[in-house]
């Protein structure tokens, strides 16, 4: 026999059903959930935090007060001060071919260098090569030479395409490095040059080429010591 039921009220057997089932959806989200987590990457989601970058420094200076400001600026000048040389310097420009000799912040001389090339040039077996670049970093002048000569080095012969002399005094130029030579290691001078058209390009084997008037005032103002900035 048929029991009508009020339409306001609900089984308990239907109340226990919908239970169980709830349980197990939840279960199963919870089992999903696991094996995702698993047989994934095993990154958690963040959220995205832009990095602090100029906005970010401008907003704090701007909440600086005036007075915190002029103390930074003075604290940044005192550190620049203090990293700047003392006496003269020379700073060589690679990238626009200029040479500059510095006392203190005046500029003293500016004048067209060449540098090196970044031209490769490689041994016809191949078992040597060489990278005409004028390196970059902090140097000092090691020795200066008047009427310097030139030992040319091997990879001179292979450029012209003569053979390497067996014989060591078959290696020296004479004059083609100009008056006046400044070392500053591992082969590299700022020198003379036979080409001055050329002054202003980079076309140099890594040395640093200077035109024979610059060159007489660079000689005269420098000595051994002299910090060599090239970049």
């Amino acid at each position: 026999m048929a029991v009508m039921m009020d339409s306001g009220q609900v089984p308990e057997r239907r109340i226990r059903l919908t239970r169980r089932l709830a349980m197990a959806v939840a279960a199963g989200m919870v089992a999903l959930a696991g094996v995702a987590v698993w047989a994934g990457t095993g990154y958690t989601y963040a959220a995205f935090a832009p990095a602090a970058g100029p906005a970010a420094a401008d907003a704090t200076d701007a909440a600086l007060a005036p007075r915190d400001l002029a103390r930074r600026r003075r604290t940044l000048e005192t550190r620049l001060a203090r990293a700047r040389p003392k006496g003269e310097y020379i700073v060589v420009d690679r990238t626009h071919n200029k040479l500059s000799l510095k006392r203190g912040e005046d500029t003293v001389l500016l004048a067209a260098c060449s540098a090196g090339s970044g031209a490769v040039l490689s041994e016809s077996d191949g078992t040597r090569q060489w990278t005409f670049s004028t390196p970059r970093g902090r140097f000092q002048v090691l020795s200066k030479l008047r009427s310097p000569v030139w030992k040319k080095p091997d990879w001179a012969f292979i450029e012209e395409g003569q053979p390497i002399p067996k014989d060591p005094g078959e290696r020296f130029e004479y004059g083609v490095l100009g008056e006046y030579a400044l070392y500053f290691g591992n082969g590299y001078m700022i020198h003379g040059t036979l080409y001055e058209r050329l002054l202003g390009r980079s076309v140099s084997h890594g040395c640093v080429r200077l035109g024979r008037d610059d060159l007489r005032k660079l000689y005269a103002a420098t000595r051994p010591g002299t910090p060599i900035y090239i970049f």
